[in-house]
């Protein structure tokens, strides 16, 4: 997705539209491409136009094409080149008979190019001998993302990995609730421990579990029944009529098979892209269902994103609620569970399952409250009040009077503003919308073009600052990147 322009200061953003009918749009590597739009203050639309639906940056996806643009044929020819020549090495049923020969393989000659990312048969050995090539054991091979190497861009790919901790409470917690089938959209690290478990437990019923990925990687580990190649910003499948066939078989309940959905995007991705794709997958859940007495009965979910997009998760999927646990990552130095204030972790599960059936680990901090018959931080105190345990971001919160809510324990209530804020935020405005900045309050930038926060920034650095005003305009080629309000 292109980067926002923040030079504009009528401009307010950019927003994703979704066509009606079967309206075809134009593909890159990474598929369908989504339609954007300028949005301004007037209410003017700006000109529409189609980019990547998975990178933010352009410079990993540099499609761009406006709605209204006639493109020639060999325009058309020379990105289908591009797009089949960014395609993997090998097909998935390709993946499937390498590994086939891989695990046949006596315990020396079983390779993996640590600079490639791939599995090695011994014919490769010598192409790759240049390179750091690892021998493989079979636990590691039921462990692929430990062996793969974690793709951490986040401008285009945040492949951030459960902890230990989070994986077994999902997968005990879904068991608990007798749910047999897990729909793993970017959880790889759920997905292999529901397979270990199956191994270890062989007597008892198994779990099932289908892997839902853009990382290609994974198809090399893997069978079809238990990985897709996936894009869920667009609900594209890459092997479209094989994988669908799969989700489909997966989705079916049959015996009394329960189906959940556990969801982990990456933290910079657009929610409504998202949540369109999770609507479509929970639908097409629906239609396969025989014993639905609710037509409007959703696939139980669970949706891992930070607590500061509650606002947008629950405009989209009403029936969703935010829990307190804390959901953490072995290869991410902030999202650790532990840390308190402000450095603990913001990410967090959005569910459409009864909270209550959630047990939360007490001695991880969480106890029951009774009255809202929930498991919640222990900072997270009942307010008489607001009838709610209040906290979003697991420290105690205050009740204002004033504004008759709680708010977050450093904001203090402006009388100019009427409305509590921090206390060095600007005056002037008299009541908080959903657009504006998060870190000054202020309603003409957003937050990435905060002039407060580069003097902060500036002053950390030791380095004079610069004016908003003296800093070089971009040119219209520079890509949007998605504001995260808080």
């Amino acid at each position: 997705m292109p980067k926002r322009q923040r030079h504009n200061d009528s401009c307010l953003g950019y927003e994703v539209v979704f066509t009606e009918g079967n309206k075809s749009t134009p593909c890159c590597p990474h598929g369908p491409t989504l339609l954007f739009e300028k949005t301004r203050k007037d209410g003017e639309r700006g000109r529409r136009f189609f980019a990547c639906s998975a990178c933010r940056d352009r410079k990993d996806c540099n499609f761009f094409q406006w709605e209204d643009e006639k493109v020639s044929e060999a325009r058309v020819l020379a990105r289908e080149a591009e797009n089949r020549l960014k395609r993997p090495l090998f097909s998935q049923q390709q993946c499937i008979a390498r590994f086939r020969q891989f695990i046949s393989l006596p315990m020396d000659q079983k390779k993996f190019c640590g600079d490639c990312q791939t599995l090695l048969l011994p014919q490769e050995h010598s192409a790759h001998a240049c390179h750091s090539c690892l021998s493989v054991s079979a636990s590691e091979l039921r462990r692929p993302s430990m062996l793969l190497r974690p793709l951490v861009d986040k401008k285009s790919n945040a492949q951030y990995l459960f902890t230990e901790r989070t994986s077994r409470f999902l997968l005990e917690t879904l068991v608990g609730m007798g749910f047999h089938k897990v729909l793993c959209v970017g959880t790889p690290s759920l997905h292999e421990l529901i397979k270990l478990e199956k191994l270890e437990t062989p007597k008892s019923k198994p779990m099932k579990s289908l892997l839902l990925d853009i990382d290609f990687r994974y198809a090399q580990f893997y069978s079809q029944d238990e990985f897709c190649h996936y894009n869920m910003f667009n609900h594209h499948f890459f092997d479209s009529e094989g994988s669908s066939a799969e989700l489909q078989t997966f989705l079916r309940e049959g015996d009394g098979e329960k189906v959940v959905m556990v969801a982990d995007p990456p933290f910079g991705g657009l929610v409504r892209p998202l949540a369109n794709s999770f609507s479509l997958m929970s639908r097409t859940w629906r239609t396969l269902q025989k014993t639905l007495t609710e037509c409007n009965m959703d696939m139980p979910m669970i949706w891992i994103f930070p607590y500061f997009f509650e606002p947008r998760i629950v405009e989209c999927f009403p029936k969703f609620s935010m829990l307190d646990y804390q959901v953490d990552y072995d290869n991410h130095s902030l999202y650790k569970h532990g840390k308190t204030g402000r450095k603990q972790s913001p990410v967090r599960l959005f569910t459409n399952i009864n909270p209550s059936l959630f047990v939360l680990p007490k001695e991880e901090g969480y106890r029951f409250c009774a009255i809202c018959k929930r498991y919640v931080s222990s900072l997270n105190k009942h307010c008489a009040k607001c009838k709610v345990c209040p906290s979003k971001d697991g420290r105690q919160w205050r009740h204002c009077s004033l504004c008759e809510k709680c708010v977050k324990p450093s904001w203090r209530h402006c009388e100019s503003c009427s409305r509590c804020a921090l206390p060095d935020h600007p005056c002037g405005k008299s009541s908080p919308e959903k657009m504006g900045c998060f870190n000054c309050a202020s309603m003409d930038h957003k937050r990435n073009a905060c002039p407060l926060k580069r003097n902060r920034s500036s002053k950390r650095r030791g380095k004079k600052n610069v004016s908003a005003t003296c800093r070089p305009i971009k040119s219209k080629k520079t890509t949007i990147k998605q504001t995260v309000l808080k």
